[in-house]
């Protein structure tokens, strides 16, 4: 009886195995297409040596790492070690990459790679003479690719020869530099479509499906794309503006016409959508000034000298290294709170990156000046009266 339902279990396994065998050794068939060799070959020859020298070129860079950190070298000459060694590497294994492939496909890759080929080229969309494959999409890659990196070397030539030589401010600069950099990239864009086989006539079917996709969702790109293209030519903004956005305070770094990227006091980068910039309260520190005022705060008791408490005041503020000898700073008596008087400092700062070490100073300053001169900062206190019947 055991025996009898034992049989078709070892069957079944047999035919399992079998299957998985014939699957490991017999060769990979795509549809129509037989690839001369077999998932056992796939794996064996190409698989576990590509898994193999990945992991050993992680352990290598991580023991690389730890070397490096021993040595008495500079971080930065460290990294360029680094950054070397890694290229290198990566050139190697894409030579690995070329080598086992072709070792796989044999002496038939050539006809492999133009049966590849005609799959790529073969159009999945058609309008004229437009016709659309998936190697058009991807020869649009380096399209934008070249359009982006001459755009940039043309605007450092024009920066380094043509706008040093005009007396403009650093807002008309990027308004320029910015509006040429896109007007350029179109350009480039527009002949590199023509190359690669697009025609540019029949741009009414974009402008439809465009218009399909607004009705579908795309309002927010648009309007953040002409938002873009506001602040390039209003410039409430620019590249290097200290600002505070929703509680955020920081350096704006990049526009781009979709988004703005600020770099906050704590090194957050912050990507904020265009449209938000364009219809949203914006504090800009430097829109047309980097200078800034800071006011410091402190209460003294009541029985100061406020002639005294005045002049150490201004002394302090005078010092300030980060300060202006003009306009001169200002000392105000503001209130008479319960602890005590209420004093603020109004100083004259160069620029508004220095605003909180600044800040630092005075406070430091003020309180080793009152603790000299005997002034006394108040503790907060309450008078509490008892009434007896």
């Amino acid at each position: 009886m055991f025996f009898s339902e034992t049989i078709p279990i070892i069957d079944k396994s047999m035919k399992f195995f079998t299957i998985v065998r014939n699957i490991w050794r017999n060769t990979i068939e795509i549809g129509p297409v037989a690839l001369p060799f077999s998932l056992g070959e796939l794996v064996l020859d190409f698989v576990v040596p590509a898994v193999i020298f990945f992991v050993s070129y992680k352990i290598f860079l991580m023991f690389l790492r730890r070397i490096l950190k021993r040595t008495k070298l500079s971080e930065e000459i460290a990294d360029n070690i680094v950054r070397w060694i890694r290229l290198g590497i990566r050139i190697v294994f894409t030579v690995f990459i070329v080598v086992f492939v072709g070792r796989l496909f044999g002496a038939e890759i050539s006809r492999y790679l133009k049966m590849f080929y005609d799959l790529l080229s073969s159009p999945f969309f058609e309008s004229g003479s437009t016709k659309i494959s998936l190697i058009t999409i991807i020869l649009t890659i380096p399209v934008f690719y070249i359009a982006s990196w001459i755009a940039k070397g043309f605007l450092s030539f024009i920066n380094r020869t043509v706008l040093s030589s005009f007396p403009l401010d650093d807002a008309k600069k990027f308004t320029i530099t910015n509006i040429s950099r896109y007007g350029i990239m179109v350009v480039i864009i527009i002949i590199g479509l023509s190359i690669i086989g697009i025609n540019l006539s029949s741009l009414t079917v974009i402008f439809g499906v465009l218009g399909i996709g607004v009705g579908f969702g795309l309002q927010g790109v648009v309007s953040n794309f002409f938002s873009g293209i506001v602040i390039l030519f209003s410039q409430p903004i620019k590249e290097g503006d200290r600002v505070l956005l929703q509680n955020y305070e920081g350096i704006v770094v990049k526009i781009r016409l979709l988004t703005t990227t600020i770099n906050t006091l704590t090194n957050e980068s912050i990507i904020v959508p265009n449209s938000q910039l364009v219809n949203n309260h914006i504090n800009n520190y430097s829109y047309e000034d980097r200078r800034i005022v800071i006011t410091n705060e402190v209460q003294v008791a009541y029985g100061s000298d406020l002639d005294k408490v005045i002049e150490v005041l201004m002394h302090v503020a005078e010092e300030n290294p980060y300060s202006l000898r003009r306009p001169e700073p200002l000392v105000r008596v503001s209130a008479f709170q319960d602890s005590g008087i209420l004093m603020r400092t109004f100083t004259w700062v160069r620029d508004v990156t220095d605003k909180y070490s600044a800040l630092s100073w005075n406070n430091l300053e003020i309180w080793r000046h009152f603790k000299k001169n005997g002034i006394e900062i108040p503790f907060p206190q309450m008078d509490l009266h008892v009434k007896r019947n």
